[in-house]
């Protein structure tokens, strides 16, 4: 049978949010059609004799930094190679810029013959029937923040994302966040209806008491369902989040770079945007 690697159509790509629901990573219900919108040429699928076997994305947020993720080969079609020419394909298209990834624990040793080097620990939190409460600070997000947002984010963010950004405020099934003090931005969050409770990302913010008041708002959103928090081990203060909430842990990625790394740091990252796109 033949075997080949191509770009994904748009109405595959729920295919790929499919399979990640399977693996546990619990997309949420928008995210296909925002993902593939931000970088279109960046998703592919691997085909053998015209049935779909694996999927994979590489995402250029711009001509500096790009993502990897949705690596997914289905069940009996790996350890047979497949994966393998799929990966090399997508990770030819961004492997002469600096790229990220979350990578699954099991994998981790096979990116690094890619030249992925371990930075920190991505922790996935979970936690049900979080009271709310809003903050006279908090408002909701509005067009008129999103050049702000836009700006903060890059200096959170190792790229610019304005076009992601543009998909990710404006999608349904989420609520934003921003939070003022004297009329300026000091962080914003959101939170998205997965396909199990709500999920919060990004959740950047200036400081702790910052992050805590937009992340009490954005609960409000779930009515007590599970929410999920991810965030990176390394920050101290987002890990002090997670536990004066009673959130558990639930599972864990790594978040690897090639070519370098970027220059920005972790300690306004309390929830990460995305395992996916970063």
């Amino acid at each position: 049978m033949s075997f080949i690697v191509r770009n994904m159509k748009p109405s595959e790509m729920k295919i790929a949010v499919n399979w990640a629901a399977k693996e546990g990573w619990n997309p949420g219900l928008t995210d296909g059609e925002v993902f593939y919108n931000t970088d279109p040429e960046g998703f592919f699928v691997a085909e053998l004799g015209g049935e779909i076997i694996g999927v994979k994305s590489a995402v250029n947020y711009n001509d500096e930094f790009g993502f990897m993720g949705f690596y997914i080969i289905k069940d009996e079609f790996r350890g047979k190679g497949y994966g393998l020419e799929l990966w090399q394909h997508a990770f030819n298209r961004i492997k002469r810029i600096c790229s990220g990834m979350d990578g699954v624990v099991e994998q981790q040793h096979n990116y690094m013959k890619s030249g992925y080097k371990l930075f920190y620990r991505q922790m996935r939190y979970e936690a049900k029937n979080i009271v709310g409460m809003e903050h006279s600070q908090v408002l909701n997000f509005e067009q008129k923040y999103f050049g702000e947002i836009v700006d903060y984010d890059e200096a959170v963010f190792p790229s610019r994302r304005e076009k992601f950004l543009d998909l990710w405020l404006n999608q349904k099934f989420i609520s934003a966040k921003v939070f003022l003090e004297d009329d300026k931005l000091k962080g914003y969050g959101v939170i998205r209806k997965c396909h199990k409770g709500f999920k919060i990302g990004p959740l950047f913010a200036d400081d702790y008491k910052t992050a805590k008041a937009l992340f009490l708002s954005l609960a409000n959103y779930a009515d007590g369902e599970e929410v999920y928090l991810d965030i990176p081990e390394v920050n101290s203060e987002a890990n002090n989040l997670v536990k004066n909430f009673g959130m558990q842990y639930v599972f864990e990625t790594a978040r690897m770079y090639n070519n370098g790394s970027p220059k920005t740091g972790t300690e306004k990252v309390f929830g990460v945007t995305t395992f996916e796109l970063g």
